[in-house]
């Protein structure tokens, strides 16, 4: 049974979350008061939770049962923790490629894999680039069975089965074993011998799932809680698919928190990392996305819960424990998008059970599984106002000192690039008369940089040494621009008819961005695309497509041409405008980087990291590039690191293995120093982490290789499995 934490805890705990929002300024018109806001404290400090408040570690899993891999990222509560050590320090240079699984599919109709698969009694689970799933045999990597779903006919970001994990359920007595993942507007349920669907679940081995699904839930008892990718986390009976309970991550106007959003504009709070479980106690934390639309906030003022939110939920009925904001009414899209960790730590010599979150500004939120309080001193310092008028920014946000960062979301002047004269000074000429700072909110026309849309963490998280405390991340350290303008785009008169661009739109684009091109989760606002975008980029795109983005290759050229006029606006004519107001006073052109003339990163490197920090005392233990450009290396440049999406998994043979860099390797690190022991190349860039599993005695370590993604490597059709020789 879950011991209960003091009722309605975190309003009245953390006073300042209002302090951001609490004007609430009408007047469209109104800039906000500059000097007022200078005269407030420079910091405030949410306290650490005293040495009476912490909560006592109990039913402490052994390190030692971290042996199975039943549920992507290792365990309920996304620990990515392996307690084999056949692998270890001594003898991971001889790692060699065991088996390679190629699936056959077609790699352009979804842009890479990111699942980390699960293994179960020798048998491995896992989707296809062609939106199958399939059962290998775990040892030799051959084909089981495919069960293949009904695929759509249009390709959204939930389209993709299992697209970040899945979770196996062994049945009972009365109900047999089900493998359990979500794909497009469903849950499903597979029987994992045969791969058939379960009948008794839902309606022929699916449930509806409102929201549509991306990443993996976790089991409770006889139920199944799962994020949908589109907002909201959902509770099904395991065994029939009856929906328990749902958590509107958006509130309704009778939840709490409803009266954090003010205005027209209510979007975003998603949860697309995946939650994780405290199952003795019956607690399922999630952390949830920026708000929408992602970098104006005129007509959604508020603090915007539960955006940019650890939420901690009653696994049995649904309610809302507590939650913990770190940034109050997000006008830079800095998601909260991994998965929180369950960590125990040691302080004073007591285990101490606390729930830690990653972030995109690079800081680790630490908290008290119970309470919510973190467990360090939160820092927060006071923020610049905005000048778009009808703005009303947060007073504070936070610059916390423990655990110390991993990266920054501020850009600064001594950060643009010294890799050559050249660079230099292409980056001078695009950065000279921006706006940067600490939290500097956008202005009109104004282009905007900062740090962290790309990174410090992404959805991939971290993962923890059990007996430890330490936690391991990768890290991008890129510079983004972003731009608002004043709106000058209004749709259609609805009593008229769409034209022939906004047809195609709507059936092969409002999926993923939106029936008004507003953007939708991960998806990017096409709103003000003519602004960055020109009619040959837009039309390269759709045959080549790019990052999670698929090729168009079904749309002829009066079809592409069509859609790009809706695109640009052209073929919205006078008679057809609206003469209403438009929904919002002004647009944002979504974000781009800043790189050199050579298309490197227009920052000082490293551009990508993997970082140790020590949960106990709350330090960096040691921080190294992660990734490499060769051709920089051969120029006698120190390893630089590259952006990267695929995330640690550490093991018991004092091992971290980490992928998910651009120059499409998988490397293991010596967990305690840092240092790079082996790497391989991999058929195609793995961009998930890597799973490790034990079967007919041998140790195996396991990663999707389908490239694409945001990285835009070259996309293929591989999973590719490492194992020492036999002896």
């Amino acid at each position: 049974m879950m011991t209960k934490p003091c009722a309605g805890l975190c309003h009245r705990l953390f006073p300042l979350i209002a302090l951001g929002s609490a004007c609430w300024a009408g007047d469209p018109g109104q800039v906000e008061d500059a000097e007022a806001r200078a005269r407030l404290p420079w910091w405030q400090v949410i306290p650490a939770a005293s040495e009476n408040e912490l909560t006592r570690a109990e039913n402490e899993p052994d390190p030692s049962a971290f042996r199975s891999w039943t549920v992507s990222h290792g365990d309920a509560g996304a620990r990515r923790y392996s307690a084999l050590d056949q692998i270890n320090r001594d003898n991971v240079e001889r790692l060699r490629v065991e088996w390679i699984y190629r699936s056959g599919g077609n790699p352009t109709r979804w842009r890479g894999l990111q699942c980390n698969p699960i293994v179960v009694k020798g048998v491995l689970y896992a989707p296809t680039v062609d939106q199958d799933m399939v059962a290998l045999d775990a040892a030799r990597g051959t084909e089981l069975w495919r069960f293949s779903p009904d695929k759509p006919q249009r390709i959204g970001l939930d389209d993709a089965p299992a697209r970040r994990g899945l979770v196996f359920w062994p049945g009972n007595d009365a109900h047999g074993a089900r493998l359990l993942f979500a794909f497009g507007t469903w849950v499903y349920a597979l029987d994992p011998e045969t791969g058939r669907r379960v009948a008794e679940f839902g309606e022929q081995g699916r449930a509806p799932l409102p929201t549509g699904g991306t990443a993996v839930g976790v089991i409770w008892e006889e139920t199944y809680i799962v994020p949908g990718l589109h907002g909201d986390i959902f509770s099904y009976d395991i065994r029939d698919g009856t929906l328990r309970w749902r958590f509107h991550t958006l509130p309704e106007a009778h939840e709490w928190g409803a009266d954090t959003w003010k205005g027209t504009e209510k979007g975003g709070a998603n949860c697309w990392g995946g939650v994780v479980l405290d199952q003795p106690r019956g607690i399922v934390y999630a952390a949830i996305g920026a708000p929408h639309p992602n970098f104006v906030g005129v007509d959604r003022l508020g603090d915007n819960l539960y955006s940019n939110c650890v939420v901690a939920l009653d696994a049995r009925t649904g309610k809302r424990l507590w939650h913990f904001q770190n940034i109050r009414h997000d006008l830079w899209d800095l998601d909260n998008p991994a998965p929180p960790n369950l960590v125990t730590l040691t302080r004073d010599g007591r285990r101490i059970d606390a729930v830690a979150c990653v972030t995109k500004t690079g800081t680790t939120l630490l908290l008290d599984r119970l309470s919510g309080k973190p467990l360090f001193p939160f820092r927060l310092r006071r923020a610049p106002v905005s000048s778009l008028p009808g703005e009303v920014t947060s007073a504070y946000q936070p610059d916390p000192e423990l655990p110390e960062p991993f990266a920054s979301p501020e850009f600064k002047w001594e950060d643009i690039t010294w890799r050559s004269p050249a660079a230099r000074e292409a980056v001078l000429k695009q950065v000279r008369g921006t706006r940067y700072g600490w939290y500097m909110p956008h202005a009109e026309g104004q282009p905007t940089l900062f740090r962290s849309t790309r990174g410090g963490a992404e959805w991939t998280g971290a993962c923890v040494d059990v007996p430890t405390g330490r936690l391991y991340v990768s890290s991008n350290h890129l510079i983004s621009v972003a731009t608002v303008f004043r709106s000058d785009e209004r749709e259609r008169d609805p009593a008229l008819p769409p034209s022939e661009g906004e047809k195609v739109y709507q059936m092969w684009c409002s999926n993923c961005h939106g029936p008004r091109r507003q953007g939708v989760a991960m998806a990017p606002s096409l709103v003000g695309l003519r602004h960055r975008m020109t009619d040959d980029e837009v039309s390269a795109l759709l045959k080549s497509g790019r990052g999670a983005m698929p090729p168009f290759p079904q749309l002829d050229r009066v079809q592409a041409g069509a859609l790009i006029d809706f695109l640009m606006r052209r073929d919205q004519l006078p008679s057809q405008v609206s003469s209403g107001s438009p929904a919002s006073r002004y647009m944002e052109v979504g974000y781009t980087f800043i790189n050199d003339h050579e298309g490197y990163p227009g920052c000082e490197p490293p551009w990508g990291t993997l970082n140790c920090i020590d949960l106990n005392t709350g330090r960096l233990v040691w921080r190294v590039p992660l990734g490499e450009y060769d051709e920089l290396s051969r120029q006698g440049f120190p390893k630089t690191g590259t952006e990267n999406f695929g995330g640690p998994t550490v093991t018991a043979g004092g091992l971290v293995f980490c992928a998910g860099t651009k120059d499409e390797r998988i490397r293991a690190f010596d967990k305690d120093t840092g240092e790079e022991l082996w790497s391989a190349k991999l058929p195609f860039g793995g961009y998930a982490p890597a799973t490790i599993y034990e079967v007919e005695g041998r140790q195996f370590v396991v990663i999707a290789a389908t490239g694409g993604g945001k990285p835009g490597t070259p996309g293929g059709d591989a999973w590719v499995a490492f194992a020492l020789p036999p002896e």
